[in-house]
């Protein structure tokens, strides 16, 4: 069973694990698919643990209808209260400002010196990573694990980190993790909702039910500019 926590040093279970995978997104509102990719990530690249790590605050771009942090930390923890192997953080809520994934992994670091830390995350969000906060500092932190997805090449990625991985230790710091994509996404739920459809299916029934209990995702969103 899951063992959910505030901050990481809170949690005694996790603290002797020795590789450790970070999933971190804003889990506007946690997926089944999230829970495969960390299910996958911890399967294939032997980890002790996954961690979900919602942001408080998306440096790249805000929240669609965002019902706040602390709902959006709770439904994480339902989704992940009965995956064994995967843990919900809090460490980005409890900090101020932007969720900058590099202060995490440092802090995280920190916490637990001689634990290797994976950083999980999918294709499209990987070649992004250049323009990051101190994306060498974050190499340097932790690997890669690149999750692929239809029309993304593995030589796509590489190209894109190139300039990142020559000064971090080289290739070595990228996994690339190849899984069954699922036909779920964040947005796809709040469209469910707001059209009265059933979302059980794409969120598991505890979440479904905090959903539904709460009032969240009802009224349509404007989706931000990018």
């Amino acid at each position: 069973m899951s063992h959910a926590t505030e901050t990481p040093a809170a949690n005694s279970q996790v603290a002797p694990l020795r590789r450790l995978g970070i999933l971190g997104g804003t889990f506007n509102p946690p997926h089944l698919g999230h829970l495969a990719l960390a299910r996958h990530a911890r399967e294939e690249l032997a980890l002790d643990c996954v961690m979900l790590m919602p942001a408080r605050l998306p440096p790249h771009k805000r929240p669609v209808a965002d019902p706040g942090a602390a709902r959006r930390l709770a439904m994480c923890r339902l989704l992940a209260a009965r995956e064994e192997g995967v843990d919900v953080s809090a460490l980005e809520l409890e900090r101020d400002g932007p969720s900058y994934t590099v202060d995490t992994l440092g802090a995280l670091h920190d916490s637990y010196p001689r634990t290797s830390l994976t950083f999980i995350l999918g294709a499209d969000v990987a070649r992004t990573l250049p323009a990051w906060r101190e994306p060498h500092a974050l190499l340097a932190l932790a690997e890669l694990a690149v999750a692929l997805r239809p029309g993304a090449a593995v030589g796509d990625v590489r190209a894109a980190l190139a300039p990142l991985l020559d000064e971090a230790r080289g290739e070595a710091r990228v996994r690339f993790l190849r899984m069954a994509p699922l036909d779920v996404s964040s947005s796809l739920v709040r469209e469910r909702v707001q059209r009265g459809e059933p979302i059980a299916d794409l969120v598991g029934p505890a979440v479904a039910a905090y959903v539904d209990t709460e009032g969240l995702y009802r009224a349509p969103a404007v989706e931000a500019a990018s």
